[in-house]
Order: C-alpha cells, then structure tokens, then sequence
C-alpha cells in the first residue's frame, strides 16, 4: 500500500485541515466496513489515509470518536432525505419513489453500509439517540413524530377514498426501507445463491429501482 506523507507529522499549533480529515474519515469507514469497529485498528485506519497515528489522534482522539464521526457522516446522507421526503407535500407515490431513489443510490455507492450500521447499532444501542441527533440536527422525536403524524394522515386520506389498504405509516416506512437495504445486507448470500458477481449485482439493484416502486404500490392496491 502507498502512503502518503503530506501530512505524516503532527502539528505543533495548527488548525485541523479540512482535507486530511476528511480523508481520515474516508479510510476509516474503508476499515469500519471492511473489519466492523470492534475489529479495526487505528494503526490500520492511519495507513489506509497515509497519516502516521499521532496526526490521526491529534484529530480523532480515539476509536470510538472516530466511529461516531463516521456513522453521523453516513446516517446525515440518508436520514435528512428521508426526514424531507416523509413530511413534505407530495402524494404517496412520490414518497415510495423519491425513497427508494435516495436509499439505492447512496447504498450502491456504499453497498457494504448495512451491515455496518446494523453491527453498530446492535453492539452500541445507547449511542443511538445521540448519533441520530447529529445527524439530523435536531432530537429525533421531535423531528420524527409530526412526519409520520403526517404520513398517517395521507395514508387515511387514501384509505378512506377507498384507493389504498389500511396499512401503519410505521409499517409503511419500514417495509419500503427493509425492502431498499435488504438486498445490501444479504448480498454476500446473493453472490452464492444467484451466483451473482460485483456487475451482476449493479445490474440487478439498477432494475430495482424501477421494479420495487411497482411492486410497492401494488402492495397498497386494496
């Protein structure tokens, strides 16, 4: 592996580089995916952004800062748009469609995410509300509630015209969500089963993004 050198010492009294960490975030979540955090070392993370390990804890002081920064970094990519998606305006059509977009483009850029999160969310239950926090910018119930509240009504709206199912707008969200992660979370079983390889899987996630919208409206039909 090459390492780069640019920024190899620690500084004595400089202000944080804005370039560097990010690139030490970038090679700790390579690690945290390719390891889980239990598994990772910082030596390892220091190698992967070619920094020596002082200049990583004169940013991250420790593992467990650098993973919190690292899950607030990859949950505020998703959590945000889901948080707009759920409560803006747009009929529930819309929502199964932007939501499925903004999971699988950013889990095809990141397909090894689920089982990351789902390890640090198991093993570190009490982080939970303080990471969703950051990441969404503000106390999660508060955020979260009046969307789904607002879910709830549109899904009356359609029930009581008669155009879809009674269906939980809890039920609704994490069945559509489970539906979009799943093939992520699985995928090491997909490539024995279907003998699918790393094209073959961009192919099938590509035809999911048009199928799976289909196939959830469907579900609602009464």
């Amino acid at each position: 592996m090459t390492k780069r050198t640019k920024h190899s010492a620690q500084p004595a009294s400089a202000s944080r580089d804005g370039e560097t960490e990010q690139r030490i975030l970038d090679a700790a979540r390579t690690v945290f995916l390719r390891r889980g955090t239990a598994g990772a070392r910082m030596q390892e993370i220091a190698q992967e952004a070619g920094v020596n390990q002082a200049l990583l804890h004169y940013y991250f002081r420790s593992k467990e800062h650098l993973s919190s920064a690292v899950f607030e970094q990859i949950a505020g990519r998703v959590l945000p748009a889901l948080a707009q998606t759920l409560g803006s305006d747009i009929s529930l059509e819309a929502k199964i469609d932007r939501l499925v977009a903004v999971y699988l483009e950013n889990l095809s850029r990141n397909p090894f995410l689920p089982g990351y999160l789902l390890s640090e969310l198991h093993h570190h239950p009490e982080r939970i509300p303080q990471l969703l926090a950051k990441a969404i910018g503000a106390e999660p119930s508060g955020v979260l509630s009046p969307l789904f509240e607002k879910l709830g009504q549109q899904i009356d709206e359609r029930v009581a015209a008669g155009t879809i199912r009674p269906i939980a707008p809890e039920q609704f969200a994490i069945n559509l969500i489970s539906l979009c992660i799943f093939p992520f979370a699985a995928r090491p079983m997909l490539r024995v089963v279907f003998g699918m390889d790393d094209a073959a899987f961009a192919r099938f996630i590509e035809q999911r993004k048009t199928e799976l919208p289909a196939f959830f409206r469907n579900a609602l039909r009464p």
